[in-house]
């Protein structure tokens, strides 16, 4: 049980600021040169476990999840603006179900907590989900819709993908002719387009703000699922009445369920980082050594041609439960310039599930600046023999930032990890990353780091696909903020001046409003 604020990294240092005439403390941790300081815990928030969405579906949490910086406006000490999330690939019965891909798009009021209060309820974050866009593709005139449902296993020959074509990559599909679609990630790119990173494929998909797909990213051989010498993209899950794949993981590529998890565009618009959520099959001996997974990069500045440019190793951390050694797997990533990017791993416990009590459930820091781009390198195919990674690889700097687990800063808010098991225990999956500046008068470098839980559609009134069930526990949607300041080595580079004058710049509009009494 974690008992005081704790961030370990290359250098941490412990102090104290006013916030509001509240001396409060902080974490502050230097990576390459950049200050990130953890303040507190500022905001809690909901959506019922039994919502349903504008189409009657139970409504499927937070896989990924994207701010549109441009609406974020501060009134006093309120704010509001829109996010978008992308659910999984829907309700698990037996195995996958035909449940259609959707965004959806989710109204945020946030009034955050006075500095070190306390006793505090869990309606800082004001959640409305307003639209839910279904994804579908146009063929011969006709729409399809993109399903969850897990692809056919053996690839092309068996229908179980779509062979590449000029335009698009391989892609896979399910036994009804569907697109198969496990999202995760979302960005937003500047024509307003939104990529979706999936586990199946693992893919990335490009659609258009009203849903429809236009297109896909070319993906390295290294992460493609091989089973028996050809790419086959099943998980394992299959759909009731079909059958499942042999052998049950791929021997090569993706691990079952542990595709793009991460997904993210840094500030200046220009990098595409996308994250394998552990290691590839070759990279393994087994599951305590399935930390080295892969980050990669792509070059977004001409949507037109969108080229992957990088692929970096990422150690990600182990810890112990019970006598055994595993390791937290990703789940979502966040850029905060175009070499840094938060990451957050965790373990597989929380409200109703494992252990309940987690062992590690973190925000933490990776910079890639001196790792190596193992691209195209003859060693690429398989960067850890057995699990350990060739010494001729440098790693992506790893350092830990923020505990979700600490315990002093949940009970403020009345929530727990572990300890007295109920909705107020924090649930297994937390998959949502979104930072938003504080917009507050001589604070440039003051954020909002929202972090989300996907609930996996687990209510007792749940219904999708024409039938109602029950998971036999409520699973609420929990969004938690922290503020963090991030303070750049040089002052003001060129990706953080255009963080600060392009997706986030929306402070000046935000002091007119407050001047003029808006």
């Amino acid at each position: 049980m974690k008992k005081s604020l704790i961030h370990l990294s290359r250098l941490t240092l412990a102090s104290a600021l006013l916030l509001g005439g509240v001396q409060v403390s902080f974490a502050q941790t230097l990576v390459n040169g950049t200050s990130f300081t953890l303040h507190e815990l500022v905001g809690v928030g909901r959506l019922a476990a039994n919502l349903r969405d504008e189409h009657g579906e139970t409504f499927g949490s937070i896989s990924g999840l994207v701010a549109d910086a441009s609406t974020w406006t501060r009134t006093g000490n309120s704010y509001s603006g829109i996010f978008y999330a992308s659910p999984d690939r829907g309700y698990n019965v037996a195995g996958t179900i035909d449940y259609t891909a959707r965004i959806n798009r989710i109204a945020v009021d946030f009034t955050p907590a006075a500095a070190g209060s306390t006793g505090l309820g869990q309606n800082q974050i004001g959640l409305a989900l307003t639209q839910s866009t279904l994804l579908y593709e146009t063929l011969t005139g006709a729409s399809r819709p993109l399903s969850g449902i897990d692809p056919v296993p053996g690839g092309v020959l068996t229908g179980g993908a779509r062979p590449a074509t000029s335009l698009l990559p391989e892609l896979p599909q399910g036994y009804n002719g569907k697109l198969s679609l496990d999202a995760e990630g979302i960005v937003i790119l500047a024509d307003g387009s939104r990529l979706i990173s999936d586990e199946y494929g693992p893919s990335i998909y490009r659609f258009s703000a009203a849903g429809e797909f236009i297109g896909a990213l070319p993906v390295a051989p290294s992460v493609r699922p091989i089973r028996n010498g050809v790419t086959d993209y099943s998980s394992n899950n299959p759909t009731e009445g079909q059958t499942g794949p042999s052998p049950a993981n791929p021997t090569a590529g993706r691990a079952n369920n542990q595709g793009f998890e991460g997904l993210s565009l840094s500030p200046d618009g220009k990098t595409l980082f996308v994250a394998l959520q552990s290691a590839a099959r070759q990279d393994l001996a087994n599951a305590a050594t399935r930390n080295n997974t892969r980050l990669f990069t792509y070059d977004v500045s001409d949507l037109d041609q969108i080229t992957l440019t990088g692929e970096y190793a990422v150690q990600l951390p182990k810890f112990q439960q019970g006598t055994s050694t595993l390791v937290a797997a990703q789940s979502e990533i966040l850029a905060v310039s175009d070499t840094q990017l938060f990451i957050l791993p965790r373990d597989s416990n929380g409200f109703l599930v494992g252990t309940q009590e987690s062992n590690l459930r973190r925000v933490d820091v990776i910079d890639i600046s001196d790792a190596t781009n193992i691209l195209n390198e003859s060693y690429e195919g398989q960067i850890a023999p057995g699990g350990v990674l060739n010494p001729a690889i440098t790693p992506a700097l790893y350092t830990p930032f923020l505990d979700i687990n600490d315990d002093a800063e949940l009970a403020r808010f009345g929530l727990v990890n572990g300890v007295q098991p109920g909705l107020d225990n924090l649930s297994e999956k937390w998959e949502g990353l979104v930072l938003l500046p504080t917009l507050e008068e001589g604070r440039p470098n003051d954020y909002f780091l929202f972090v989300a839980n996907d609930n996996d559609f687990a209510t007792t009134d749940g219904f999708q696909v024409g039938t109602a069930y029950n998971d036999g526990k409520d699973i609420d949607t929990m969004f938690l903020a922290y503020r963090v300041t991030i303070t750049p080595a040089v002052p003001e580079p060129e990706s953080w001046a255009l963080m600060l004058a392009g997706l986030f710049a929306v402070g000046g509009v935000a002091r007119r409003r407050l001047r003029s009494g808006k």
